[in-house]
């Protein structure tokens, strides 16, 4: 078994705001960072509809995954954070569509407000 660790930098992702990778593969398996709804060139779409934000999140997963040579029929795992509970209804609907047949395991962990005024972010694992 591998014990390399390889950092994923999608050109399609925004730098990371931190001292993080947007994703690391290690031991088959990628690990993908917290994800907010952050555009390829830096925006911040802290004003945009949760909806909104909800999709460009799921893009950035997506592209991370994609980055490391997976993709979202791999996910394994996927921890989502929303600012308020009563978002659950909305992002579980954009989710399924975005997921389609793949069912990973997941959590719904309301924080109240996140990092930049966000209402959503999300961190997955899957396969390599």
């Amino acid at each position: 078994m591998s014990t390399s660790i390889e950092p994923i930098a999608p050109a399609s992702l925004a730098a990371p705001g931190g001292h993080y990778s947007h994703a690391i593969v290690a031991n088959g398996f990628v690990f993908v960072s917290g994800q907010l709804p952050i555009t390829a060139d830096g925006t911040r779409l802290a004003e945009a509809s949760f909806e909104q934000q909800t999709r460009q999140v799921l893009d950035n997963v997506k592209a991370a995954l994609l980055a490391a040579g997976s993709g979202i029929d791999r996910l394994v795992q996927v921890r989502v954070y929303l600012d308020a509970i009563e978002n659950w209804p909305a992002f579980n609907a954009i989710y399924a569509e975005w997921a389609g047949n793949a069912r990973p395991s997941r959590a719904i962990v309301p924080t109240g407000p996140l990092h930049f005024g966000f209402k959503v972010e999300v961190e997955a694992v899957a396969l390599g």
